[in-house]
């Protein structure tokens, strides 16, 4: 805590030892918990050096030294090359490859997974993962960082919201109507980009 009281929280780029917490974190953004037989799969995953929830394409937030949550975006031009190590885990793991919708394209960097870990949820953590992701993507010259939220979850997007997301259309995701929101880059970010 720093000397007024305030949690202190910090994001990193997430190292291959944090894979638990990474996988912890996609099963609770699917409405799992780590129970769910598909965990191993997401852990799995999240050890790897090329997957959609590969600890390279993660930040971790920790509130005074503890992991708090994880944030997982990447190009969304890459999500067909990044998606391909999930279909043998599943087919091993679950005996079974779902159908999965493509929740993101090339032309935005996409937020795939977040979730905040229960003691330190109210604390800002989320809205600190989600700006600094967004603060790298519009580094790296995205234009465009989007997600999807559940229609039924107007509480997510409320938050989303207040960062600048704005509903830019509707996908369908496992069976769900999700609202695509986008986040664009400011003036500022991309002037701050260009002097780089």
């Amino acid at each position: 805590m720093d000397m007024t009281g305030t949690p202190k929280i910090t994001i990193r780029a997430a190292r291959r030892e944090d894979a638990a917490h990474i996988a912890q974190v996609v099963c609770m953004a699917v409405g799992y918990d780590t129970s769910h037989p598909i965990y191993p799969v997401f852990l799995t995953l999240a050890a790897s050096d090329n997957s959609q929830y590969s600890y390279r394409n993660t930040l971790v937030a920790e509130v005074d030294g503890a992991v708090a949550g994880a944030l997982v975006g990447y190009d969304g031009a890459r999500l067909m090359e990044l998606r391909e190590p999930i279909f043998p885990l599943l087919l091993e793991h679950l005996g079974d490859v779902p159908h999965i919708e493509d929740e993101t394209s090339s032309g935005e960097f996409y937020l795939d997974s977040l979730g905040v870990f229960p003691p330190f949820r109210g604390m800002g953590v989320g809205s600190a993962l989600l700006n600094a992701m967004s603060d790298r993507a519009f580094a790296e010259g995205h234009e465009r960082v989007g997600l999807i939220v559940d229609v039924n979850n107007p509480k997510a997007e409320k938050l989303y919201a207040e960062l600048g997301f704005v509903r830019v259309g509707m996908k369908k995701f496992l069976g769900h109507d999700m609202w695509h929101l986008q986040r664009v880059a400011t003036a500022d970010k991309c002037r701050h980009h260009e002097e780089e």
